[in-house]
């Protein structure tokens, strides 16, 4: 169950908890991120807000998408870490 921090979005919170789980090694290079679908699933979120999560992480170059097949975690740009 996620506690919500009345004090910041919930977009930007699942945001958060993505890239943790992507710096934790739970999602690896190239490898898939959950969809709109599932983020709505897993934390109760509307579908914008879930679109906005994917689009901030997108836009902060840790995810990439392909077109009919989904967003996967982008290489990271820094020297000694993938």
């Amino acid at each position: 169950m996620i506690e919500w921090r009345l004090n910041q979005p919930k977009w930007l919170q699942v945001a958060d908890i993505i890239k943790e789980r992507i710096a934790g090694g739970e999602y690896l290079v190239d490898t898939p991120v959950p969809s709109e679908h599932q983020i709505v699933q897993e934390f109760g979120v509307a579908r914008g807000t879930a679109r906005k999560v994917l689009e901030r992480l997108r836009g902060e170059g840790i995810i990439y998408s392909v077109r009919g097949l989904g967003s996967f975690v982008a290489p990271s740009d820094k020297p000694g870490e993938e």
